[in-house]
């Protein structure tokens, strides 16, 4: 059984920085995508970024530059660093994986964690 744990949020003024972390049990593919989505109160969830098995990273245009997103060397933990956090990047963040691994963006991935709330004030 696959279980996501994220955790790591909390809050902080506009230009400040966060790192989530996404422990991955249960989870042993030589092929996948991991991935940090996002869904801020009434609004629809949206991908963040991704990190293929080839190690190719992703990212929304609305975080390019600012954000990071790597896995440990055992592959067991998803993390994402925050730089320059802004309060439009507030939104509860959630963890994902699947076992696919061409197109991380557009994968339909079928694991999830329980989210972490990240609040950015100005």
């Amino acid at each position: 059984q696959v279980l996501l744990v994220e955790s790591g949020g909390g809050s902080v003024q506009a230009g400040g920085s966060l790192r989530l972390s996404c422990a991955v049990y249960g989870f042993y593919s030589s092929t996948y995508c991991m991935g940090w989505f996002r869904q801020a109160p009434g609004k629809e969830r949206e991908g963040v970024a991704y990190i293929s098995s080839a190690s190719i990273t992703d990212y929304e245009d609305s975080v390019k530059g600012r954000f990071t997103i790597s896995l440990n060397g055992a592959k067991t933990i998803l993390y994402l660093q925050m730089n320059s956090l802004k309060p439009e990047d507030t939104a509860t963040y959630y963890c994902a994986t699947v076992m696919y691994d061409i197109s991380c963006r557009k994968a339909d991935y079928n694991h999830w964690g329980q989210g972490t709330q990240v609040t950015v004030s100005s």
